[in-house]
């Protein structure tokens, strides 16, 4: 397996900064979308330099009629016990995300059913990927998930991206974004609604990855607080990595 870092996740958005201390992502078409706006440090900040990057970052977003700011910091880095103190008093929420890779030939291989029919997305589809991620994005309000779809149907023209559909009993129940690299294929956004958990559906969405891109090394985040990184793990997945990130978000 290659090195994998996390400078082989996609980051959506455009940057719009960058000095030898921060990279600012901005995603224009999308700004109430919290993962494609926000400031990476590139090293860990000092407090000073924390505050002066939280009032340019605030600055920018309050321009823009955003709401919230994020940062994300170096991977497999921890964050100094003063800086954590400085953030959380003033009102951030601090978390983490994991990177895993496997290689598909890794993968356990899923038990065939007739119910489940993964099928990659298409015009004929469409309609249904759409339909079942705007009820899904919907729980974060109408304007992210108005957002998301547009986003969606840009991707479905987009050749760096794969969508897939799972039907079960030919009734949609999942999806599931592949952001294609040149030696990676990153899987985002894996969804399977409520009333279909636990039939299998999400590891069908994978074995059709692994069945894709059998030459490449599948990887994904994970929420380091979510029990679905333990599924994966009992899926051969492998650690690869950790980083840190504080979200704000202001009510006025």
């Amino acid at each position: 397996m290659d090195a994998i870092t996390f400078k082989n996740i996609f980051y959506r958005g455009r940057v719009v900064f960058e000095d030898e201390l921060i990279r600012h992502y901005h995603t224009e078409e999308l700004l109430v979308y919290y993962s494609g706006n926000f400031l990476q440090f590139k090293r860990m900040p000092r407090i000073d330099e924390w505050l002066r990057a939280f009032e340019y970052l605030r600055e920018f977003h309050v321009k823009n009629g955003q709401n919230h700011v994020k940062f994300l910091f170096p991977e497999n880095e921890v964050i100094p016990d003063e800086l954590l103190h400085t953030m959380k008093s003033s009102g951030f929420d601090i978390g983490f995300v994991e990177l895993y890779a496997i290689e598909p030939r890794k993968f356990p291989l899923a038990p065939v059913t007739a119910k489940i029919n993964v099928q990659k997305v298409t015009e004929e589809n469409w309609q249904d990927f759409a339909q079942l991620n705007f009820e899904v994005d919907s729980k974060f309000g109408e304007a992210f998930a108005i957002g998301k779809r547009d986003m969606h149907e840009r991707n479905l023209n987009d050749v760096r991206f794969l969508q897939l559909i799972a039907y079960y009993d030919n009734v949609p129940a999942g999806t599931v974004d592949i952001i294609i690299g040149k030696n990676t294929a990153e899987i985002d956004g894996l969804v399977v609604l409520d009333s279909y958990q636990k039939k299998g559906i999400g590891t069908q969405l994978q074995q059709f990855v692994m069945n894709e891109f059998s030459d490449k090394t599948v990887i994904l985040v994970a929420d380091g607080e979510d029990t679905p990184r333990e599924m994966y793990k009992k899926q051969n997945y492998q650690y690869r990595g950790k980083k840190y990130e504080a979200l704000k978000v202001f009510s006025d």
